[in-house]
Parts: structure tokens; sequence; C-alpha cells
């Protein structure tokens, strides 16, 4: 087996999903894999109610922050401000392409500005000791994808950055929505591909449209550096269990989900006597059973009784109960008769 201990593996940076709760649910399934927040805009942290932003258990170790923004000046602050809260690195996203951040002038339009983006990058990179690292797109609209991945990288190389995330499809700001926009522009590894052999001197990691982890270990084949999971790491969570034994090489048995549940439990027990709701956890476990008998009466207990007012973790108990059941009925089924 080759060995890919010393590679990038992370879970991408979504809106609405990888909130604070999201993220300690999957450091219980890896101890390796780098997380994301969710995109934050420089202003908001710079402006806004920090803690409620950046506040973090500090189990979730090693996490990345990534900022969307256009102004030098205020992503400095803002990173430096993240470095603080204990960040482990500073991302700036360039590949969202939702109506919101184009009209913000961040995300995805960035593409097209790739000078403006390399004295983000040497600004943020001057503000902070952690890496600062970039996610693009290969490119949007109609723009040569070759020209403007390679421009916006050796734009951003030029000013000292080094490490990349690259979601190996285009970005069309017009006639697609943000949804369709992860689905329908072909998907181009062979271009992130041949980036990092004409680049070898940087770190280049691959995203979009990974669907497990042999997919990631065959891309780790093709010779990026690392490979970032969006949301097949959410919708099927307990994937993320194999990652550090099959990705890093760690000598530990893979993490089930059930094992999963019990080290996710004492966090779920301090939010809630913190006063959150349980719903605000126990949507990030919808997908932990996926593909096992009970996972149907899992996701429909967590879903309706962990609305609940009061809900606690009596709720994931019955769930976890239903799926016992249901695995203890398949195994009378397929026991051999007497």
């Amino acid at each position: 087996m080759a060995d890919f201990k010393n590679h990038r593996f992370s879970v991408a940076p979504m809106m609405d999903w990888t909130d604070r709760h999201c993220r300690s649910l999957h450091r219980a399934l890896s101890s390796r894999a780098l997380l994301y927040t969710e995109m934050v805009t420089s202003g908001a942290v710079v402006h806004g109610d920090r803690q409620k932003l950046l506040g973090f258990d500090p189990v979730q170790h090693p996490v990345a922050v990534q900022l969307g923004g256009s102004d030098p000046a205020e992503l400095a602050q803002a990173a430096r401000i993240a470095e603080d809260f204990g960040y482990d690195e500073v991302n700036l996203n360039v590949g969202c392409p939702s109506d919101r951040v184009q009209s913000g002038r961040f995300g995805a339009c960035l593409m097209r500005e790739p000078a403006l983006v390399a004295e983000c990058m040497a600004a943020i990179k001057n503000a902070v000791k952690v890496p600062a690292t970039v996610k693009c797109r290969i490119g949007v609209d109609d723009q040569d994808s070759e020209e403007s991945l390679f421009g916006l990288v050796d734009a951003c190389a030029s000013a000292g950055i080094s490490a990349f995330v690259v979601h190996a499809r285009k970005a069309w700001l017009q006639g697609l929505s943000p949804k369709e926009n992860r689905d329908i522009p072909p998907l181009d590894y062979e271009l992130v591909y041949r980036l990092k052999r004409e680049r070898p001197g940087l770190t280049i990691a691959i995203n979009g449209g990974v669907p497990n982890v042999d997919a990631a270990l065959e891309h780790l084949s093709n010779g990026v550096d690392g490979v970032m999971l969006g949301r097949a790491a959410y919708h099927e969570a307990g994937l993320l269990g194999e990652v550090d034994r099959r990705v890093f090489g760690m000598d530990v048995e893979d993490v089930d989900s059930f094992e999963a549940v019990e080290r996710y439990r004492p966090y779920l027990a301090r939010e809630l006597a913190a006063g959150t709701h349980l719903a605000a956890m126990s949507r990030h476990m919808l997908g932990l059973f996926h593909g096992l008998p009970g996972a149907r009466a899992w996701r429909r207990i967590l879903t309706v009784e962990g609305v609940k007012p009061g809900a606690g973790l009596d709720v994931i108990d019955r769930a976890l109960d239903a799926v016992r059941a249901a695995l203890a009925a398949r195994e009378t089924a397929t026991a051999p008769a007497a």
C-alpha cells in the first residue's frame, strides 16, 4: 500500500453545515483530518460577535478558518483575530459561487482578479505565523481553465503562498445556482494533476466529487498532496472513521459509528448543559449509520424527537437502540438454521 501518511486530508468548509458542532463530531471519527470552519467574511470577524463566529472546542485541532473577502487590510486583521483564537491555518475562499458572495466581491468571482487575490494572500501571510492557503476553482464562466488556474496559483505563489486546495470544476456565475455549480460543470481532475506535476514545489490538494476514501486514495496515487471531501463526509460521516488508518497509516482500528457517538457524547452533554438545543447538534449525525439496518429509524428519531423542548441524551440512546435492534434482526434472519 502506498504511503500517504504525510499527505493532507481535509473536510471541506460548507455553509450552514460545518459549524462547531459538526466539526466536533468529525473529530470523533478522525484524529488527523484537517477540519474547516464555514466561510466567515472578514468584515463579520472584524466587526461582529467573534466568539459566536470563531469559538470552537479545543478538541477540534487541527482546524482551519476559512475567510471570505477582498480587502487586504481587513483580511489581515481578520486573520490575526483567527490566529489569536487558536486556528491552525487561515484559508481564503476563492471558489464559492453564491449570489451573496458575488455581490460582496469575494468567492469565485475573484478568479477573475488574480492580482488582487495575491495581494490579499500576501497581507494574510504577513499578518500570521500559521499557514495561509487558498481554496479556488479551476476558473469561472468562459475563462480558459488552464490560464485561469495557473495564473491564480502563480500570482499567489509569487506572494509567498505554497498551499492550494483546488475544486476541479469551473463555477458558472451566470445561469447556474450554487447547487447546480456543485454538479453540472464537468470535473477536470487531470488539470489539477498537471498543476502539481508542473508546480512540484507547491502543495496541491484536490476537491470536488470525491465520494469516499477509496476515491481519495486514488487521487493521492495520481500525485496530488492532499484530498478534500465535501458532502460525502457530511452525508455519510461514518466514512471518516477509516481515515486515520487508511490515509495516515496509523496503527489503529477504524472508528465505527457506535464508537463515534460515544466519543461525541461528552461534547453533547457539555453543550446541552450550556443551553444548546439537541437538534443543533444531532442534525449533523443523521448520516452516521448510512447504509446500515436501522438507519431510517435513527434519522427519524433524531429528527422528530430531537427538536422537542428539553430533548437530551435519552433521544440519542433511543435512536441507538433502534439501530441495534435492526442489526440484531438482520443477524437473526441471516443465521443458518440449527
